[in-house]
């Protein structure tokens, strides 16, 4: 029962900036322990490029923000790594620039087209990434140095690092599409139980329609009354038909046949108490909307069971400012209980998306946790029709 993955993120990204703004001082340091720019082209050389290690670290931090232009940075950084190996390479008395921030900014980058990028495109940018880490020590400062062994084992590191996120992150995607084919089993079991519901109302009044017409003794009554129910009974198949063809769209799991919140939400509470305010109780849903909640609330009332030993368990249904309020409330959660993330905080945050919503889950008073789902009321945007 988890709620959000952002501290153990932020913490990751607060490790890597300070491993960066370190390789800057310990970069520093080297560049004044080392010679000074001689010559004439040295100090233009000192003054036109002097800040390449702190680009690149720019550049590697940038690649969190643009996911999708990894190739992009870190061509940039090699292209800059590999520019300041060739000065000092080719230029006399040019200055030599210390790569320890240039050649964790590619190895930063590596490791992330490693874990992210197509397994060809991931293995140029990993043998690229390796000239560069090794070639740039090699060059400044000479193969008696300890900084090109260092520098081939943490491209090395690097590399295993992307492969084993590559890993988790090709396992956890299956995991989601398990659950998703549990989800279709589930609508297939509920199928015959929705469309029945509304179905066989239709029917029950078409034959009391007939026998009511067929027996003599019966009191006469308005055709079109009798014809009113039936479609009125027709009407809410089609709209649950409906809501079923939406679900079979975003492969989602039926709700009870009912669309009024007060019976969606006792028939997914189960035996849990329930408070379900007045003003809300017989109001009608989307079938897409029935459909969100139903889930949610399932899936909330699952992980008090599976991660919780709750003495109180609560579930809440009002109105609040122009939207829809489902909570449910209870105690029994162990101290210290993270926040991180879980496939059901997951599935619930997608499904609330989907419909406009928004969700929230976390610690919640003394003990407690707090799952907390919001739609607006006003269901005038949402596709009702096939």
């Amino acid at each position: 029962m988890t709620a959000g993955g952002t501290p153990a993120r932020r913490s990751v990204f607060v490790a890597e900036v300070a491993a960066l703004v370190v390789a800057v001082v310990v970069d520093s340091v080297l560049a004044v322990r080392g010679d000074g720019a001689r010559g004439v082209l040295g100090p233009l050389i000192a003054t036109v490029v002097p800040y390449a290690g702190e680009a690149a670290a720019i550049l590697a931090v940038l690649r969190r923000r643009f996911p999708r232009r990894i190739e992009l940075l870190a061509g940039a950084v090699v292209g800059l790594s590999l520019l300041g190996t060739a000065v000092a390479e080719f230029v006399e008395r040019a200055p030599v620039r210390p790569p320890v921030t240039e050649v964790l900014a590619v190895l930063l980058l590596a490791a992330a087209g490693c874990r992210r990028l197509p397994p060809a495109r991931a293995a140029v940018l990993a043998i690229a990434a390796c000239v560069t880490v090794v070639l740039a020590p090699v060059v400044r400062y000479g193969l008696d140095s300890v900084f090109p062994v260092a520098a081939a084992v943490a491209w090395g590191a690097a590399l295993v690092l992307g492969l084993i996120l590559r890993d988790a992150d090709a396992r956890h995607r299956r995991e989601l599409e398990r659950v998703r084919n549990e989800d279709r089993l589930q609508l297939a079991r509920d199928l015959h139980d929705l469309v029945a519901h509304h179905v066989t109302g239709i029917v029950v009044r078409t034959r009391a329609a007939q026998a009511l017409a067929a027996n003599p003794a019966a009191p006469v009554q308005d055709p079109a009354e009798l014809y009113d129910h039936i479609e009125h009974a027709a009407a809410e198949a089609l709209t649950a038909t409906r809501g079923l063809v939406g679900v079979l769209r975003s492969d989602e799991p039926l709700p009870s046949p009912s669309l009024a919140l007060g019976d969606v939400v006792r028939a997914a509470a189960g035996e849990a108490p329930v408070h379900v305010a007045a003003d809300v109780e017989s109001l009608p849903l989307p079938p897409q909307v029935s459909v969100a909640l139903h889930r949610v609330l399932l899936e909330a009332l699952t992980n008090v069971r599976r991660h919780a030993r709750p003495t109180l368990v609560r579930v809440v249904a009002r109105s609040e400012e122009g939207f829809l309020v489902l909570e449910v409330d209870n105690d029994g959660v162990p101290p210290g209980a993270a926040a991180e993330h879980g496939h059901g905080i997951i599935g619930m945050t997608e499904r609330m998306a989907a419909v406009g919503g928004e969700l929230t889950a976390g610690p919640h008073g003394d003990g407690g946790w707090r799952v907390a789902a919001r739609v607006p009321d006003d269901f005038d945007g949402l596709p009702r029709g096939i």
